[in-house]
């Protein structure tokens, strides 16, 4: 997988996300020329940001399947560090919590071998049992249960759901194996993912008045969200036959699935950060925040998409080398 082998319909899409990009570099410098007392200091921090994501998210997709494998596993690892730096852990849980950063190599190499059997039931089965029995052997019951709803919290939001991104690059059309639709398929739940939160700020600052969960997140409004919903569900219908095997009408509930799901996935780390007192989950993303800040939405689109594809095309479309 490289460029050259990329569909042309994915390349073009990559190409005009970063027309976006230059218009809106173009438009924070229209405005700071127009208005040189304005502070646009965040915005333009979140605009720099998106460059360096997009350039490393793409750079990650066009060199091979393994460097993007490599690159999901990497965020998976950040995301995984930023929500145990946040969260209390109990100082004898260092050992514990080494299994779980071991697991995020390992379920990532289930992706590469194509074992879809291990990579569904890796975390939720062998990694939910194995982890408890190394917090046993220490012999600390003080704050036990707390400790390993955390640890395993974190790895299912963090690695398990994450990596379900990561499994649709390997899936292929089962009448020809040689063409990869998986990046198709990454690039729609990605861009519309990202672009969802996007339209759900824009039309919540716009219009939004009628807040829906005041005490987790009170910047969501009704308006925010289905304006949102709205403008994702429309993108979907033109994206969807255009980088995936979807129809039409497939497509638009792939983009309903994703503005609602994603809502959650946002609000779901809301509540995580007031619970721990913080604002943001990092700060290596500038004018963001953090990595959990930016894949919030995606640990709760991703492995929906996944499975509501899979269930699509299973039979008909895909299929898997692996067991």
């Amino acid at each position: 997988m490289n460029w050259s082998t990329l569909p042309s319909t994915v390349r073009w899409t990559i190409a005009g996300i970063f027309a976006l990009l230059v218009v809106a570099s173009l438009v924070v410098r229209t405005i700071r020329r127009a208005k040189p007392d304005a502070n646009l200091g965040e915005l333009a921090a979140r605009v720099r940001s998106w460059w360096v994501m997009v350039i490393v998210f793409v750079i990650a997709m066009v060199l091979s399947r393994t460097v993007s494998l490599v690159f999901f596993a990497f965020v998976s690892f950040l995301a995984l560090k930023e929500y145990f730096s946040n969260t209390p852990v109990r100082l004898e849980d260092r050992r514990p919590l080494f299994w779980a950063y071991l697991a995020i190599p390992l379920q990532y190499y289930w992706i590469g071998i194509e074992w879809y059997g291990l990579f569904i039931i890796f975390i939720p089965v062998y990694c939910f049992l194995a982890i408890p029995i190394r917090m046993l052997v220490i012999g600390q019951t003080d704050g036990y249960l707390r400790a390993a709803a955390t640890i395993h919290w974190g790895l299912m939001i963090c690695v398990f759901c994450l990596s379900h991104a990561a499994f649709l690059l390997i899936l292929r059309p089962a009448d020809d194996v040689t063409m990869l639709a998986g990046p198709g398929l990454v690039l729609f739940l990605v861009v519309l993912t990202q672009l969802n939160d996007v339209a759900q700020y824009i039309w919540g600052k716009s219009l939004g008045k009628h807040r829906i969960v005041p005490r987790v997140s009170p910047g969501k409004t009704w308006e925010g969200f289905l304006g949102g919903a709205v403008t994702t569900t429309a993108l979907a219908c033109f994206l969807g036959p255009t980088l995936t095997p979807m129809t039409i009408a497939q497509s638009a509930i792939a983009g309903a699935l994703i503005a609602v799901v994603g809502f959650f996935g946002d609000i779901n780390l809301s509540a995580l950060k007031r619970d721990v007192g913080i604002k943001d989950s990092g700060s290596l993303l500038p004018g963001h925040g953090g990595i959990l800040d930016r894949v919030d939405s995606l640990t709760y689109t991703a492995p929906i998409f996944f499975h509501y594809v899979y269930y699509l095309f299973r039979w008909q479309t895909f299929g898997t080398t692996g067991g």
